[in-house]
């Protein structure tokens, strides 16, 4: 099994970059992945995909919130994609090989494949191949995960040298509307972690006491955690996982 690297349980990792949206550093922005280099944490990032099958770093299924823009992402090209502006900031949206070109290794990258199905169901492999494609030649510390373990699974096949998890959660019916019930349960046991061949995971803090998390943890398998927003969050988060993914707020390094 592809081990995590021990970068990745080293320093916090800052979520979508070290984004200040005051500051003009909106997330998974350059200026918010750069801080976070200079800041000397770990970077967290989110891929979607173009129509023209490109890796595009963005969050969001949809462009209104940081761009004013209708529409989805993988309805445009990445020519268009790439050339519309981040609200709140002079920056533009950027791609999967310009991010990898700024970061160049300085900082371990965690890159979280965005599900394209709505429903965490079977992928189609598109982002996976961009992705791995995008990764090829890359030197650094760098992993990839997803909340859906069909991603996890074809991204692994592509690319078995780069060090892949899941993201997990308790997968409450308020926070998942669009998942079928019998579905998210099957996701809550974390029944898929060694099909998908993943070698971590990263689950939401607020339940990191559940059941399969700490089995997981229990073998060896490194648990990392979302987000998390102040540092009393993080010392209760830190007794029962290995990391932090945090935004808001500006962890101490630790020794």
């Amino acid at each position: 099994m592809t081990q995590l690297p021990a970068d990745f349980l080293a320093r916090p990792i800052a979520h979508r970059g070290l984004h200040d949206a005051a500051a003009g550093r909106v997330e998974n922005s350059r200026a918010a992945i750069n801080a976070a280099v200079q800041g000397g944490f770990g970077i967290e990032i989110d891929l979607q995909l173009s129509v023209d099958h490109q890796p595009i770093v963005f969050h969001d299924d949809d462009l209104p919130r940081l761009t004013g823009h209708a529409g989805r992402p993988r309805d445009f090209t990445a020519e268009y994609l790439t050339q519309l502006p981040l609200l709140g900031s002079n920056e533009t949206i950027p791609d999967l090989p310009g991010i990898l070109a700024l970061v160049a290794g300085r900082a371990p990258l965690l890159i979280e494949l965005k599900d394209q199905t709505g429903t965490l169901g079977d992928s189609c492999g598109a982002l996976e191949r961009a992705t791995a494609a995008a990764l090829a030649g890359y030197h650094g510390p760098v992993a990839v995960m997803s909340f859906n373990p069909s991603m996890v699974r074809a991204f692994h096949a592509l690319a078995p040298d780069i060090p892949c998890g899941i993201v997990t959660d308790a997968y409450l019916t308020q926070d998942w509307p669009d998942v079928p019930p019998s579905r998210a349960a099957q996701l809550a046991q974390i029944t898929e972690f060694e099909a998908s061949g993943a070698c971590f995971i990263s689950h939401n803090h607020m339940d990191l006491d559940a059941r399969p998390v700490q089995a997981l943890r229990a073998r060896g398998i490194p648990v990392l955690c979302w987000t998390i927003r102040s540092q009393a969050a993080a010392e209760r988060a830190m007794r029962l996982s290995d990391n932090i993914t945090f935004e808001g707020y500006l962890p101490p390094h630790r020794p």
